[in-house]
């Protein structure tokens, strides 16, 4: 096993690199060898290295962690408090929700510890121990125990974690949860602990009408006036250390929390974030960003499409509607959007030009190395064989999984039958349980079953024009009629048929049952595209690795990072504008003036609160103005990020908040394959927009006397 010196790289002559010191999502764990750090510092950095990542002390590391499943969160006060996105928290505000409690449309104010709401199921994340495990990974496969194949995937790296935490002085400890992971494509792997509380609390949340301010037709857009964020609370035991939910549980006294900077922005102020960026692909090939294109984001954008035409005119019609499936809503339109202008850019930007100019590099590099001659062509004949498959797959699963969320757990149903046929009662008993689990949870206070209903009438065929499935004979081709049998008539579409079945459960019912024949064979059919592409993409990971391992020979003396996997990352770079076309110039930062510009009360995406509007107009920002006393609300740096990255903080050259990353431009929506030099932004929600709401719509003063704001 070969890990070549590019991976940890101490390079003296980074003066000439050719990258853009902000492209980058770097692991703290290799800032010193990497000299990133010096970097840093030429940027306007003024802490130490040690200050931000330090294995053996506290550092900037600690007050920074996953929040939920997908975001970051910030720790900004001593007592547990946590900021992070609007659209992060939406889940949990949505959650709370109800039309006697319209959070979402209301917000949501705690002004004191005890209407602070505990939010089952949601947790935070802090990263305790880093562990570099390349040398076991690589001995346990020159040993035999482990091909180098399966040494990249869940299971072995699942199983290695759990034995390295049973060897740990963490073992036993509370809420430590471990993750083995690889990096760079097998070429290092690290393992990660973490310390996970699962007592998180909501504080506050502005209305959506700040949170969300824009909705879909600004998601990815500059100018931007999106109040995105809310708070939570960390709560643990009396000992600090993670426990569920109990009355008596306190605020968590945190090691490390940020202090906040109202000192104002300036364009070229040095910005970093710290975060856990969730997936890039930065070293495909060309033949993989056409795969991308046509395979996975066409898929993604025809089937969510359709889907989120449905929701949006029932949530239109129905404030119930609309509380139900704001969060589904919310998540499927992000990545819909997102896909739309990913395309969009990798043309724009030609990123196709850019890869092939790459491959033509490595073609000359590989000249002479046994080791790198002809992989990409190899991945290239992969990637022909297996397109087809992987669009299958795409539009199968976005359509019948993504999309369509009713239907009946075959296997269960099938040990019913079992148990009916071999008059086996304790079997039965506890079949009926598991179904009567089913019933409930997809009948949930989140799903209408003629929403869904609606859903499926227009995906089925919207699917066919691209697939052709097929349905059964007896329907004649027709989608309404077999969507309303299985709604009307199958053994989960409703109470009274459900319980009908649970008083006496016959084989012929299940038999005969349309959900249950069109669970299995969705089940069936994903199962078999999946072998198939699976069967088609063999070698590829063995390709990948020797790829991107050349291309950090390649690129010597300066170093590279690894694709994003929701680990913890840095990157850095400055406050900036852009100029995304000819003769459009775009400000680094956006007022309270645009938000009164884009205000249109017919419109749900750009209602102005009244109280809002009322303390724009009368200027009622307090200390929290810039000199010339308007109102900042976003603002843009140069800063490499991805999803995952929402809710990061934006931190300033002396280690204190300035901002909350919560969105990429649109002109840049190509980055997670290629960063743009010179369009590539970050968009970032100013701190002092956060305080103002805070403070003047939230009348949560009691909170930001908690922090530690600097002037």
């Amino acid at each position: 096993m070969k890990v070549t010196k590019y991976l940890i790289a101490a390079v003296a002559v980074l003066t000439v690199c050719s990258a853009r010191a902000d492209e980058g999502m770097w692991l703290l764990q290799l800032m010193k060898q990497q000299n990133s750090i010096d970097m840093m510092k030429k940027q306007g950095l003024k802490l130490a290295a040690d200050d931000l990542y330090n294995p053996n002390g506290v550092s900037l590391k600690d007050a920074v962690g996953i929040f939920g499943g997908g975001c970051t969160g910030e720790i900004i006060s001593p007592e547990g408090l946590i900021l992070t996105n609007h659209h992060c928290g939406y889940g949990a505000i949505q959650q709370h929700s109800s039309v006697e409690h319209d959070y979402l449309t209301d917000g949501f104010w705690a002004k004191s510890r005890n209407e602070e709401l505990p939010t089952p199921g949601l947790k935070f994340r802090f990263v305790h121990r880093i562990v570099d495990i390349t040398d076991l990974v690589n001995a346990k496969v020159k040993a035999g125990e482990v091909t180098e194949v399966d040494a990249l995937t869940a299971p072995f790296l699942g199983k290695l974690a759990k034995e390295e935490l049973e060897k740990s002085d963490l073992k036993g400890k509370p809420g430590i949860e471990v993750r083995a992971l690889p990096f760079y494509a097998g070429n290092k792997f690290y393992l990660f602990y973490y310390k996970v509380y699962s007592d998180v609390r909501m504080v506050a949340a502005p209305p959506s009408s700040v949170g969300k301010f824009g909705g879909e037709t600004d998601n990815w857009m500059w100018p931007r006036h999106t109040g995105d964020f809310s708070m939570f609370r960390i709560y643990a035991d009396a000992n600090g250390e993670p426990a569920e939910y109990n009355a008596s549980n306190v605020p968590l006294k945190t090691p490390k929390f940020l202090s906040i900077s109202i000192k104002g922005l300036k364009e070229n102020d040095y910005a970093m974030i710290m975060g856990f960026p969730g997936s890039t692909s930065r070293y495909l090939t060309r033949s993989e960003v056409k795969e991308r294109m046509e395979a996975d984001n066409q898929a993604m954008i025809d089937m969510r499409g359709v889907r989120l035409d449905v929701l949006r005119k029932y949530m239109d019609a129905s404030d119930k509607t609309r509380i139900q499936y704001a969060s589904k809503f919310a998540g499927s339109s992000n990545y819909w959007k997102n896909s739309i202008g990913m395309n969009k850019a990798i043309i724009d930007n030609d990123v196709l030009g850019t890869k092939a100019k790459q491959e033509k590099n490595f073609a000359e590099f590989a000249k002479g190395k046994t080791e790198y001659e002809g992989v990409v062509e190899r991945i290239d004949e992969i990637i022909a064989k297996r397109m087809p498959v992987t669009r299958q797959f795409n539009y199968l699963y976005e359509a019948l999984s993504g999309a369509i969320e009713f239907g009946s757990p075959y296997m269960i149903m099938h040990k019913i039958k079992t148990a009916l046929k071999e008059k086996n009662d304790s079997l039965l008993a506890v079949s009926k349980a598991q179904l009567e689990e089913v019933f409930n949870d997809i009948h949930n206070k989140d799903y209408d079953h003629e929403v869904d209903r609606a859903v499926a009438k227009a995906i089925l065929p919207a699917l066919a024009q691209k697939l052709q499935p097929e349905i059964q004979s007896k329907y004649k081709g027709d989608y309404n009629a077999f969507v309303d049998d299985m709604y009307d008539n199958s053994i989960l579409a409703n109470r009274t048929n459900f319980d009908k079945f649970m008083k006496k459960p016959t084989v012929k019912a299940i038999e005969k049952d349309t959900a249950t024949a069109y669970s299995r064979s969705k089940i069936e059919k994903l199962k078999a595209v999946s072998i198939e592409e699976k069967a088609l993409s063999n070698g590829l990971e063995l390709l990948h690795k020797a790829y991107i391992r050349g291309l950090g020979e390649m690129k010597l003396p300066v170093p590279s990072y690894p694709d994003a996997n929701f680990t913890l990352r840095l990157t850095y770079g400055n406050v900036k504008a852009y100029s995304p076309r000819d003769a459009i110039h775009y400000n680094y930062y956006t007022t309270t003036d645009g938000i009164l510009e884009k205000e249109n009360p017919e419109d749900r995406e750009f209602v102005v609160p009244a109280k809002l509007k009322e303390l724009i107009l009368n200027k009622d920002f307090g200390r929290y103005a810039m000199a010339d006393g308007t109102m900042p609300v976003c603002f843009l740096t140069t800063n490499d990020i991805t999803g995952g990255n929402s809710g990061s903080p934006v931190i300033n050259g002396e280690g204190q908040l300035i901002g909350c990353a919560f969105d990429g431009n649109w002109e840049s929506l190509s980055g997670d394959i290629n960063f743009d030099n010179n369009l590539q932004r970050c968009i970032a929600l100013d701190i002092r927009y956060v305080l103002f709401i805070l403070e003047k719509l939230g009348d949560c003063g009691h909170l930001i006397k908690e922090m530690n704001i600097i002037e």
